[in-house]
């Protein structure tokens, strides 16, 4: 251990902290990790370690306290140190990758695969139980196609969103790529594992997925759809194949390693104009919704609408310190006139048309009206122009790379601590006015502030609540745990169960999907993983 360093600060310092420590004299060498895989013994760890160095080479195996502490690093709350990885190993390509779960398979080693480990706000690379090596895919970072034709790009794990949009302007491609939150240094390929979402008419990243490639546990490679017929030229042409529809085995689950992804990309649109709709009242939640759940069906809003709460929205530039100092939550009264001075209502509606001059033009009228009879204050380019919400919105619905967003996590203080609960629910106003409530009043209970949002699709909510929390505060982490539990189980206990959750809460999430979903899952993973060593937890699924 390294003088005057606790270990807690070893597992918090991530990245930097990593090259900060490096530079300081250990007081005793580690020649093995601190956490290690379960009922693995120490000499059958090292003997894997080395096997698996024969297989990436020496500096792409890390298995000391020290180089696994950017792996180590999470927003999310670990009170107890239960999601710590016994180290980390990174193939270059898939040939790699099955030499890895042959080693694995021989020694009952657990892998936790990531593409790029961003997966902010839920774990980042984290894995679901502690001692699990983590098979960090970022080597395999090829974009392997882009067909300009149809659309279409091809890509490895390791491929972010910064890397296939560089692509694109690069080779001069009339498409967008639609992007999540942070975008830039984040994986396509992850985030549609995940089945998140982004903000252009492209938004539902996994219904916009064609074609994979799958390793499976004993090293068998198989490529989805129409990727497993001889000489295809249509694999990320069409979705389905023949036979059964397998990709969704592939997303939230442990069942493979996905090593290719197919996806399509939007044709930049000849014209596009971007919206706000600002509301000064929480109350006005349920109107909202009820007025965009109609032009979300009949498309007339044709990407996924965001809702953004006033105090996430303020998080993003601003910090509590600066206008509330009191422990307890701060107060909407607050929150609304810091809002006022900064262009915001304590809603902030965001979304755009796409298409021609011409059919904006005819569009505009119609969601105007709709807005505005709800007495929100519809506004654009014209009088928001230099705002930074704005312009921050404005470039996410048309593909925009920024990392604003992630400003977040600072908000309590520089010791940033972050977990998203995303329950989800019908587009119907009455469910999002009683959600917001219930949310603020758990969250009120422990002195956690409501930065919320919702992001609205056709005909569903995801409603994102992020818990920022301090996490150098011992307390205030076990205290972060302990309200996410109660929000998981008092909205599940009213029908809202989450559509994606963090790796400490995987198992209480997937509890209230029933015992015959996890029954099946069971079944699938005992076939397909029969020694379990692909990511034991991950949603809740073991053996």
């Amino acid at each position: 251990m390294t003088a005057g360093i606790s270990r807690r600060d070893m597992i918090r310092a991530g990245a930097a902290g990593a090259a900060l420590l490096s530079s300081r004299a250990f007081a005793s060498p580690l020649d093995g990790p601190r956490i290690m895989p379960p009922g693995l013994a120490a000499d059958r760890f090292a003997a894997a370690v080395k096997e698996l160095r024969a297989v990436v080479g020496t500096d792409w195996v890390f298995a000391d306290a020290e180089s696994t502490l950017p792996y180590a690093s999470t927003f999310t709350p670990d009170p107890d140190g239960r999601h710590l990885p016994s180290g980390a190993v990174a193939p270059a390509s898939v040939e790699e990758v099955q030499a890895v779960l042959k080693v694995a398979n021989k020694y009952g080693l657990p892998l936790w695969p990531v593409s790029t480990g961003k997966n902010m706000g839920y774990g980042n690379a984290t894995p679901a139980t502690s001692g699990q090596m983590v098979l960090d895919l970022k080597r395999m970072n090829r974009i392997i196609e882009v067909d300009a034709e149809l659309g279409t790009a091809l890509v490895e794990p390791g491929v972010t969103y910064q890397d296939l949009h560089d692509y694109l302007q690069e080779h001069n491609l009339p498409y967008w790529v639609d992007v999540p939150t942070v975008g830039p240094i984040v994986s396509p390929l992850g985030n549609t594992l995940e089945r998140g979402v982004g903000y252009t008419p492209y938004g539902d990243h996994f219904f916009m997925q064609c074609g994979m490639e799958v390793v499976l546990a004993d090293g068998t490679v198989v490529r989805t759809g129409m990727g497993s017929v001889k000489n295809s030229t249509t694999w990320q042409a069409f979705k389905w194949g023949y036979g059964p529809y397998i990709d969704g085995l592939f997303t939230q689950s442990n069942f493979g390693v996905v090593t290719k992804l197919g996806m399509w990309l939007m044709p930049a649109p000849p014209a596009y104009k971007p919206f706000m709709v600002r509301h000064m009242e929480v109350a006005d939640v349920a109107r909202i919704v009820d007025a965009i759940r109609p032009f979300r069906m009949n498309n007339l809003i044709p990407n996924c609408v965001l809702m953004m709460g006033a105090a996430y929205q303020l998080a993003m530039f601003k910090r509590r310190a600066d206008i509330w100092t009191e422990q307890r939550s701060v107060p909407d009264d607050v929150i609304r006139a810091e809002a006022m001075r900064n262009g915001l209502g304590m809603w902030n509606t965001y979304f755009a048309l796409y298409g021609t001059d011409e059919i904006i033009a005819a569009v505009e009228p119609i969601v105007r009206s709709a807005f505005e009879a709800t007495g929100g204050e519809v506004l654009t380019e014209r009088e928001m122009s230099g705002n930074p919400w704005f312009e921050h919105h404005k470039s996410l619905m048309r593909g925009g790379m920024t990392l604003e967003e992630i400003g977040i996590v600072r908000w309590r203080g520089p010791g940033g601590g972050m977990i998203c609960f995303a329950p989800v629910a019908p587009a119907k106003g009455v469910e999002t006015a009683e959600q917001t409530a219930l949310a603020k009043e758990i969250l009120g209970k422990y002195d956690f502030d409501y930065n919320g949002a919702f992001a609205i699709g056709s005909r569903e909510l995801h409603h994102l609540i992020f818990l920022l929390f301090d996490k150098d505060d011992p307390a205030e982490e076990r205290k972060a745990q302990d309200c996410m539990e109660e929000m998981i189980l008092r909205f599940g206990d009213k029908g809202w169960a989450a559509y994606r959750t963090a790796v400490s809460t995987m198992d209480l999430v997937a509890g209230q999907y029933g015992e015959a979903n996890r029954m099946l899952n069971r079944r699938l993973k005992a076939a397909l993983d029969p020694n379990g060593v692909i990511a034991p937890g991950k949603s809740g699924i073991t053996l």
